[in-house]
């Protein structure tokens, strides 16, 4: 087995942010003794195939070096080939846009992301799988489906050029159409849902977005899966409320739910756009899961 820190690169990340901080911030964990290898990813899908093959040579320490895609396709490789092995190590340097999971932990970033790192802390972190009707995806911050998951969608496809501004336009397009609608489901063996809603949630930890706290009851190692629903909430609702998803308060909304559950089945005739650790996918998705500590994570 290799030691080292693998330490994968998105140089794009951040706008291209990622490219001019990455050196001096591998250096400083060489210089506090960190064991690193560096590989940069050329394109989007590539951080898995990295990844992968580091791991089959003997790599199970990974560092995730960009914003919360990188990690989301990092654990991507990893899975599901580590299970059933030693439990794979993931580090974090958010040198991104969006760096979600750190923050059930800190708000101080890249400082506390280091300060882990030099001191070698870690702790066990489950992974949740969403098995589709194409296949399998693995995550470790949340999986959304209905307004949040249209949002991020309509602005990937119609305003990533504009940069955050293209997120707001993205909301004020979401709010113009203001589509509800039934996700049918079943949660651990119940009756199936067949209600109309804004958006549904599953996590695994808190945060989404960098800083809205979406899930503000979940663990990271509690072997559940946060599962937080809005149910068809009204236009100048939502504006009113909009503040709430980021102190958490917008599940005691009375059209608001939340539960901690072990496994989601999915009844969809169709795929549907999804948001998953920060990234835009269409899935029909069939089941949900969770492997209980299956990675551990450097915070």
């Amino acid at each position: 087995m290799n030691d080292a820190f693998l330490a994968i690169v998105n140089p794009a990340a951040g706008g291209g942010r990622c490219r001019k901080l990455v050196g001096a911030a591998l250096e400083c964990l060489r210089a506090g003794g960190v064991r690193l290898e560096v590989e940069e990813t050329r394109a989007p899908g590539h951080a898995i195939e990295l990844a992968r093959n580091a791991y089959r040579r003997g790599y199970r320490r990974f560092l995730a070096v960009g914003g919360d895609g990188t990690s989301y396709e990092i654990v991507n490789g990893l899975f599901p080939e580590a299970r059933g092995d030693e439990n794979p190590t993931l580090g974090f340097l958010p040198l991104g846009t969006g760096n979600s999971f750190l923050r059930d932990f800190s708000d101080r970033g890249v400082d506390f992301a280091l300060e882990a790192l030099l001191a070698g802390r870690s702790q066990h972190c489950d992974v949740l799988r969403m098995s589709h009707k194409d296949g399998v995806i693995y995550y470790i911050n949340l999986l959304s489906m209905g307004f949040a998951a249209n949002v991020a969608a309509v602005r990937a496809r119609r305003f990533q050029r504009y940069g955050q501004f293209g997120y707001v336009l993205a909301i004020f397009n979401g709010l113009a159409r203001l589509e509800r609608r039934a996700f049918p489901l079943r949660v651990d063996g119940g009756e199936i849902d067949q209600r109309r809603c804004l958006f549904l949630t599953f996590n695994n930890s808190k945060f989404t977005g960098g800083t809205m706290q979406i899930a503000p009851n979940a663990a990271v190692n509690d072997g559940l899966i946060e599962y937080v629903r809005w149910g068809a909430i009204g236009r100048l609702g939502l504006i009113k409320n909009l503040p709430t998803l980021y102190d958490g308060t917008h599940i005691q909304h009375p059209l608001a739910e939340r539960n901690a559950v072990r496994r989601v089945d999915f009844y969809l005739d169709a795929p549907v756009d999804v948001m998953v650790d920060g990234e835009v996918l269409t899935l029909q998705c069939q089941r949900l899961d969770v492997l209980p500590a299956a990675l551990n994570v450097v915070v």
